[in-house]
């Protein structure tokens, strides 16, 4: 499934349970700008995708390509942890 900025937008904020209002705020921005990237009327400038990545935890990447995958940093962690996320990984997609 190929999702644009908008739903991604809308998608990651639903998800962290942001509102509109929410994000706005943290941007810095009005809640009407937010609104219209989730509808497609406009899009976000280059320093609010920036921003973006950083309260999501996505890599800039992740709102600009057509690709849908979300990214889960495990930089620092053992090679024993993160052979354990994989697996962990791999059991839920088996269930769905």
């Amino acid at each position: 499934m190929i999702l644009n900025i908008g739903e991604k937008i809308g998608n990651l904020r639903a998800k962290t349970g942001l509102t509109q209002t929410d994000l706005a705020k943290l941007l810095g921005i009005s809640r009407s700008s937010v609104n219209f990237w989730e509808m497609s009327l406009s899009s976000p400038s280059v320093a609010n995708i920036i921003e973006m990545s950083k309260i999501f935890n996505v890599p800039t990447d992740y709102f600009l390509s057509e690709n849908d995958k979300e990214l889960i940093d495990i930089t620092g962690l053992t090679f024993e942890q993160k052979e354990l996320i994989y697996k962990m990984v791999a059991l839920f997609k088996k269930e769905q």
